[in-house]
């Protein structure tokens, strides 16, 4: 299970998505974040960021030991010359998420891409972490 850090504690992830407050949210509900969407597959799990008017150079995605961490930084500097003064007007934009990830995923092969608004990082799974066929065995 993918479990998500959050200061100086480490709830996991799925109770953090489904513990509702009594406003119909989510108890640690936090606009800076970007809401995500995990699936698991048989071969591997995905991560879905929705993070609309992003550019996907903005982005950073690592992996160091077994924490998988999320990041965007964008900072605006604009200059506007006026009468006698200039304005300047500054923006930053940014989040970080970070996920403890599960000893099966293959962390060699992970992939992220950004695209219609949503950044996507499949995490693969290990091959002995996969789901093995059924087999008959022979009696001897």
């Amino acid at each position: 299970m993918l479990v998500k850090r959050n200061n100086m504690l480490f709830p996991s992830l799925m109770n953090e998505l489904f513990k509702p407050d009594w406003f119909g949210g989510t108890e640690n509900f936090n606009t800076d974040l970007p809401a995500v969407n995990i699936k698991e597959g048989e071969k591997d799990f995905e991560l879905e960021l929705s993070v609309p008017g992003r550019k996907k150079e903005d982005f950073n995605v690592e992996v160091d030991k077994d924490i998988l961490t999320v990041s965007y930084e964008v900072k605006h500097d604009e200059k506007t010359e006026e009468v006698n003064y200039t304005r300047r007007e500054f923006s930053h934009s940014a989040f970080k998420r970070s996920f403890t990830l599960p000893e099966t995923i293959d962390v060699d092969k992970i992939d992220a891409k950004y695209e219609d608004g949503i950044l996507r990082v499949v995490l693969p799974k290990k091959e002995e972490a996969l789901p093995k066929p059924k087999r008959m065995i022979e009696l001897s």
